[in-house]
């Protein structure tokens, strides 16, 4: 049986006026902010959130491995420089998006930035990109985030293959610059950012497996990402011997590889396993 709704002309004018006068309102809103996406991406499900805090392995995973000069993490793998507090004031890097090769279901994820602390604090300042998984879909996307706070998204396009350089600057007592920079479609992202109290005692250039309120999370299948110009405070972090940093699962195996740092600050991670 049919069944046929009758609505008085009345309603239903008030009904679409309704509907227009908060399309406008939205209109505006997004237009007001048009550096920052007005919807997260379709990857950010389960509490996620790229960027964060290195964290370490522990018990059996973290005696694992056995490497030597080198530092494990569960989500972090790349380069960090260390030192006292204060001691770095700008981190920057260069790299080429890389493709995501998704299959299957499921979320998976991949983060790539550079960052001022982190690794021996409990707070970073923070700019990249993304490459993940959403079932067989991927998603790409730019992002800055002053961790513990959340991370904030650019509505500028991103695509494998682009070109982008990021860099963080510290430049007053407690004004961070934050930059973005997709040099094969032409845009920038500049964030200024007022914060104090922040150790500054690293700085990074890192791949990401992000993590959720439920801990760590799949790492998406990235191929190879290839970092170029690595530097702090103006100098290359390949002249520093930098602490290489080693991605291991829950059981010790790797989950990406960690190249050699050349002396201009060149080295690459490459997938292997997202969990």
């Amino acid at each position: 049986m049919t069944r046929r709704w009758c609505i008085p002309l009345t309603t239903l004018a008030l009904v679409l006026g309704s509907l227009l006068a908060a399309a406008g309102t939205a209109s505006a809103s997004v237009s007001a902010h048009p550096a920052v996406r007005d919807a997260y991406p379709a990857s950010w499900g389960h509490g996620f959130r790229p960027g964060g805090r290195m964290l370490r392995p522990s018990g059996a995973a973290a005696r694992a491995h056995g490497i030597q000069n080198a530092a494990q993490s569960t989500n972090w793998s790349g380069y960090a420089v260390t030192g006292s507090s204060g001691q770095f004031s700008r981190v920057s890097a260069s790299w080429k998006e890389p493709t995501a090769h998704c299959s299957g279901r499921g979320y998976k994820y991949a983060s790539f930035w550079v960052g001022l602390d982190g690794y021996n604090s409990g707070s970073v300042e923070q700019t990249g990109t993304d490459s993940d998984c959403v079932g067989s879909s991927p998603d790409y996307y730019g992002w800055y985030e002053m961790y513990p706070a959340y991370p904030v998204n650019f509505t500028s396009p991103v695509s494998p293959g682009d070109s982008m350089t990021a860099s963080v600057t510290f430049s007053s007592s407690s004004t961070y610059k934050l930059v973005l920079k997709d040099t094969t479609r032409g845009w920038t992202q500049t964030i200024t950012k007022n914060q104090s109290g922040l150790a500054r005692s690293s700085a990074e250039v890192i791949t990401e497996a992000p993590s959720s309120n439920t801990g760590v999370l799949p790492l998406a299948n990235f191929g190879t990402v290839s970092y170029a110009g690595s530097a702090d405070n103006g100098s290359s972090m390949g002249g520093q011997s930098p602490t290489q940093i080693v991605m291991i699962d829950n059981s010790g195996r790797q989950k990406d590889s960690t190249s050699s740092m050349s002396s201009s600050g060149a080295f690459s991670n490459t997938w292997i396993r997202s969990n």
